[in-house]
């Protein structure tokens, strides 16, 4: 990994306690990245914080430190807890962060709450309701413990909002302001907010809840790391498969994301790489938590080496030593384009980014390349990049679970059902026993 994306502020330098910078050693951390040498000197003197920076970065390390040393501070009596509430937009952002703050605290008496949807809904009440410190999460479930009484709000010392913007993309900043509004008052706090982009609505959010914020933003003239090196080609639909195996065969990615559009394409592409000799992983947005989770941890320690995602994987996902990202299809939205080739060339290393213009989502390179202000080169299609002997994959059930019709069982009979007597003919209908008599009114009238 390269150190070209380092400054020359050590931690060692800065006002962090003596059990912070030995958990920082034991994980390979000596200098502060740009962000963390702007914000961190500002976090430990109680300055709240609105920052801003490219993903990679090392923002989560910046308020995990900065949350751990407000903490270890405080000198009252009787602590109650929780002390600090750390909010992210997405269940594996939550378990990422989560993951980096027992990878930093190996020496500090802090316990945190891992806290979000989907799963484990008995175990994460019965953390939260424990002397927990810190609690990492989600705002949907996170306000449903809440409500139920779980746990008090009434003594957070730090509050966290990580990637602001996208907590806005996904509509999820009533929830935002109904946590904040039950905490004590931002001068009370400490508040961090950190986000891709300091928009006109972050910026807003930051003023009313935090205090007197300072605005760091590390700025790069680039959208893209200039650490990726991005190539096109442009295949017809048919060639699109045949291609992308050669480029694996060439390529051989130590660790490789290939994005499509829609769960179908995914699941056609999964099963033409599996019949070619490829072992993945398949993430979409409706394969449940349990096995996302699964599917991550086993890409993540190698035991899978190649991920098909849709664009739930696209944010939110802090995956190290990803060498190569193919963009099967193009993105639709601009942002998409870069938020995919940001899952390669983090943290100082470089990375290869392959978009294939096919037929079907050409228009979107314009505005692609409008967005990220260059051109992104286009190769040749030669033989020696075209696997001409594909294995097509076997026919299989639909993966939806769905049973096929000639083994469904049997309707249930609803003939003589117990307590409602059988419906009259439509045209036989009972007449009224005399001419004075008429017919009453149906009862909902």
């Amino acid at each position: 990994m390269k150190k070209t994306h380092l400054t020359e502020t050590r931690f060692s330098n800065l006002e962090l306690s003596d059990s912070i910078i030995k958990g920082l050693k034991d994980a390979g951390f000596i200098n502060c990245s740009p962000i963390q040498d702007k914000s961190l000197p500002l976090l430990l003197r109680g300055k709240d914080v609105a920052g801003q920076a490219q993903t990679g970065t090392g923002k989560t390390a910046t308020f995990l430190l900065a949350t751990f040393q407000h903490l270890i501070n405080d000198e009252s009596e009787k602590i109650k807890n929780p002390r600090a509430l750390i909010l992210a937009p997405t269940r594996e952002l939550a378990i990422q962060i989560h993951k980096d703050a027992l990878l930093l605290s190996p020496y500090l008496n802090l316990k945190f709450a891992l806290i979000y949807g989907g799963t484990d809904y008995q175990k994460q009440l019965d953390k939260i309701k424990g002397n927990v410190d810190v609690i990492i999460g989600t705002p949907g479930r996170i306000i449903d413990f809440h409500k139920q009484g779980a746990f008090t709000l009434d003594n957070i010392q730090v509050t966290v909002m990580d990637e602001a913007d996208r907590m806005f993309d996904l509509g999820f900043i009533k929830d935002i302001r109904f946590l904040l509004r039950r905490m004590p008052p931002p001068e009370k706090r400490l508040n961090l907010l950190f986000s891709a982009t300091l928009s006109y609505k972050v910026t807003e959010l930051a003023y009313e809840h935090m205090n007197n914020p300072v605005l760091v933003k590390i700025e790069s003239e680039e959208v893209t790391s200039k650490a990726i090196n991005q190539v096109a080609y442009c295949p017809a639909n048919e060639q699109k498969i045949p291609l992308l195996l050669g480029l694996l065969k060439h390529h051989q990615p130590q660790r490789g994301i290939v994005f499509v559009n829609t769960k179908r394409a995914a699941e056609q592409l999964d099963d033409y790489l599996q019949a070619n000799g490829y072992k993945t992983a398949l993430l979409s947005g409706d394969v449940p938590q349990d096995k996302r989770q699964r599917l991550l941890n086993d890409f993540q320690e190698n035991r899978v080496t190649l991920m098909i995602a849709t664009d739930v994987a696209a944010r939110g996902l802090h995956i190290p030593d990803v060498s190569h990202v193919f963009n099967y299809d193009l993105p639709q939205d601009v942002e998409d384009y870069v938020h995919r080739i940001g899952r390669t060339a983090r943290f100082g290393a470089s990375g290869e980014a392959i978009s294939f213009i096919c037929e079907e989502y050409a228009y979107s390179m314009p505005d692609i390349e409008s967005y990220i202000g260059e051109k992104v080169p286009v190769q040749p299609i030669t033989d020696e990049i075209i696997v001409s002997d594909v294995i097509k994959p076997e026919r299989r059930e639909p993966r939806e679970r769905v049973i096929p019709r000639d083994k469904r069982p049997p309707r249930p009979d609803f003939k003589g059902k117990p307590n409602r007597p059988p419906r009259p003919p439509r045209n036989e209908a009972k007449a009224p026993e005399s001419a004075h008599e008429n017919p009453q009114p149906p009862e909902n009238q």
